[in-house]
């Protein structure tokens, strides 16, 4: 199933994706993709609905993040193998974890804004976890398999002076308003044969900047979300995102910092794709 939010912004209604132009608004079973409705038993609470249809032509309706704000937006850093190596650095013997705020979430052709102040700021094409039940203390990472309600497209946008440079956490580079564009929909795991083996790309203004694969992963997902269950409680609903591949403006030699102006273009096999334009800073 293919959960997407449509409308405008903090006035999104739930549907599911039928084909390339076509959904299903289920907005009469759940008021939004929400803790509540992953609580409540998710994609299943749907099958009914889906299965009478009514459905319904998209018209150029605005596409929202897949889900409402989070409990929490939790993040793994240096994840893959050829990540970590443009970096300089080792990889990690366990997930790097880091937070960002969780009003940064924004839908897939929402604007990024530069924050104020700002003089580094990079793209990050990242495979995004959705929990679909509470969790804590899973006993292996084959449990975990069932705690997650899907994958979505992620960027999660980073400004590296802020992060790199600024002391105290990541997470001062990784909160500023926009910086999680997440969508164009939320893909449940049946619909996906091999999570361990996606493309992804990102490209800026036309230009291909990252090219990479979820097999060169560090820690998969089932290993990361069994690994979060050890330290806190994960909420139905909570956003994870879990590495980018190689390819980031940091790692390039000069380094290439996003502008105003610039189009960043991304996706992944089976998840669809994104298109967000950079503006300055408010």
């Amino acid at each position: 199933m293919y959960l997407m939010r449509i409308g405008e912004p903090g006035a999104e209604k739930p549907v599911v994706r039928v084909g390339e132009s076509h959904y299903i608004d289920v907005s009469d079973v759940t008021p939004d993709f929400d803790e509540r409705f992953f609580a409540a038993g998710g994609t299943a609470l749907l099958d009914e609905r889906v299965t009478r249809g009514d459905v319904r032509a998209f018209a150029g309706e605005r596409v929202g993040a897949p889900i409402a704000r989070p409990h929490q937006i939790l993040c793994i850093g240096l994840n893959y193998s050829d990540h970590a190596a443009e970096t300089g650095q080792a990889v990690p013997a366990e997930p790097i974890l880091f937070t960002k705020s969780p009003n940064t979430l924004v839908g897939p052709y929402d604007d990024v804004r530069i924050p104020r102040g700002a003089s580094k700021t990079d793209w990050e094409v990242e495979l995004g976890i959705v929990i679909g039940r509470r969790a804590s203390y899973l006993d292996s990472p084959e449990e975990a398999a069932d705690v997650i309600a899907g994958y979505c497209v992620v960027n999660d946008v980073s400004e590296r002076a802020f992060q790199m440079e600024r002391g105290g956490q990541w997470s001062k580079g990784k909160s500023a308003e926009t910086f999680n564009p997440a969508g164009p929909w939320l893909v449940t795991p049946d619909e996906i044969p091999d999570v361990g083996n996606l493309g992804m790309w990102l490209e800026v203004n036309g230009v291909r900047r990252q090219t990479g694969t979820t097999a060169t992963m560090v820690f998969d997902p089932y290993v990361i979300v069994h690994h979060l269950s050890r330290f806190m409680v994960l909420e139905p609903g909570d956003l994870v995102n879990t590495g980018t591949p190689p390819g980031v403006g940091m790692g390039h030699n000069p380094p290439i910092w996003l502008q105003p102006g610039d189009v960043m273009e991304l996706g992944i096999d089976g998840l669809g794709t994104q298109r967000q334009r950079v503006v300055a800073p408010r």
